[in-house]
């Protein structure tokens, strides 16, 4: 009986160890990136360049206004990030159990990636709009500004006043972009991994950050395109005959490519990269030395 409780406990934690640590370390690295994240969605809405969006955000707002939506950001990457971090871990492992313990072929990583995405997706779709929301808003004229003041309250705001499947909104191309995101991403950096460490001998450091990069690529190139629609329709307003510029994602999309082109889809690519790389890195080395500690002091 003494020695049951504990093989118990062991077994819990174990399940939701990849969960808590897959949270911990995205909210870690939205800490440090959101203010990148804040330019790229301002970028998106047309507000001119990354360089012009600064120096206006700087002079008008100040510094603060680069952290605005922080606390959506962080109930995002808890809800979202935990869940398809911590399902794709479980589920790989799964697969390699299944697989005799050998490594999984890309295309089946791939496939693991775009489960976890959706899963994520689905769990952080609210916290997903309230982001863009909060971000979005101060691009409004003042009359048609929601003024959230947090996270929560927007949530609360949205269900009290939209109906609560109004939280899901857009969640369609949310999830289609997170599938696209996370199959670039996870699949990409686990076969990198494998590729530097087993091939060409890195070391662990070494390894993290060079997957880290290779993936944080493929998740930018896989998704941005699915992100550039998300965010239209996710902020769209209506017209004074109370009529939306776009029934959906798709006409959203076709839309956008009869009146700029394919590669209007790919705006602020070189924000949106540099967003979405760092931030996979940091997110991968957090999650290292997350690990390292709790190797450390044995959990």
């Amino acid at each position: 009986m003494g020695e049951a409780k504990p093989k118990s406990q062991s077994g819990v934690w174990n399940t939701v160890k990849p969960f808590v640590n897959g949270g911990a370390s995205g909210m870690l690295a939205t800490c440090v990136i959101q203010p990148i994240d804040m330019i790229k969605v301002r970028i998106q809405l047309g507000q001119g360049s990354a360089v012009h969006i600064t120096k206006n955000m700087l002079s008008q707002d100040g510094f603060g206004a680069f952290y605005k939506g922080l606390s959506a950001g962080l109930l995002r990457q808890a809800t979202y990030t935990t869940a398809r971090l911590g399902s794709f871990r479980i589920l790989t492992n799964k697969a390699i159990d299944a697989n005799g313990g050998k490594p999984l072929p890309l295309l089946q990583k791939a496939a693991i990636g775009l489960t976890a995405g959706a899963i994520g997706a689905c769990v952080g779709s609210p916290a997903d709009l309230a982001l863009i929301r909060m971000q979005a808003d101060a691009t409004l004229p003042p009359a048609q500004r929601r003024n959230y003041t947090n996270a929560l309250h927007a949530l609360y705001r949205i269900t009290a006043d939209e109906g609560v499947l109004a939280l899901w909104k857009g969640a369609g191309p949310t999830v289609v972009r997170a599938m696209a995101l996370n199959m670039g991403m996870l699949a990409s950096y686990d076969q990198s991994v494998e590729f530097f460490r087993d091939s060409l001998g890195f070391g662990e450091v070494s390894t993290v950050l060079g997957a880290s990069a290779v993936s944080g690529f493929f998740a930018s190139a896989c998704s941005l395109p699915f992100d550039y629609v998300k965010t239209q329709i996710q902020k769209m307003q209506p017209d004074a005959n109370g009529k939306f510029p776009y029934t959906g994602s798709l006409d959203c999309a076709l839309k956008t490519l009869k009146t700029g082109g394919p590669f209007k889809l790919y705006t602020g690519f070189p924000v949106y990269c540099v967003r979405i790389a760092p931030h996979v890195m940091m997110t991968w080395i957090f999650l290292s030395q997350i690990q390292k500690i709790e190797k450390s002091i044995g959990i």
